[in-house]
């Protein structure tokens, strides 16, 4: 049982890093609107802000907020980003990631 938890944790980690990898091209890329950049940054920003909207210890809620607000910046600004844009650097991730 430790054996899968740790494939799946292992697994979920390498795509979380994959998405962070994505988001970063997708910043920096030209046909990405300026609406969009502001919402990853606010979750970004949000992400390593050193206090909390809710403080986390308020039952639930504090722990919450943190699962719920990123989310919604990051589809958000998901929302305003051409498709074409997001699947170019998903394709330069995955190519960066190829052995060589």
């Amino acid at each position: 049982m430790r054996h899968t938890l740790f494939k799946k944790l292992k697994s979920l980690t390498k795509q979380l890093k994959q998405e962070f990898a994505v988001y970063r091209l997708v910043l920096k890329h030209p046909q990405t609107p300026w609406v969009a950049k502001c919402f990853l940054g606010l979750a970004v920003g949000y992400l390593l802000l050193p206090f909390d909207l809710i403080p986390d210890f308020i039952p639930v809620l504090g722990q919450l907020d943190d699962v719920i607000i990123i989310p919604v910046l990051l589809y958000i600004a998901l929302l305003f980003i051409p498709k074409a844009v997001i699947q170019s650097c998903r394709e330069q991730v995955q190519k960066m990631q190829q052995p060589t």
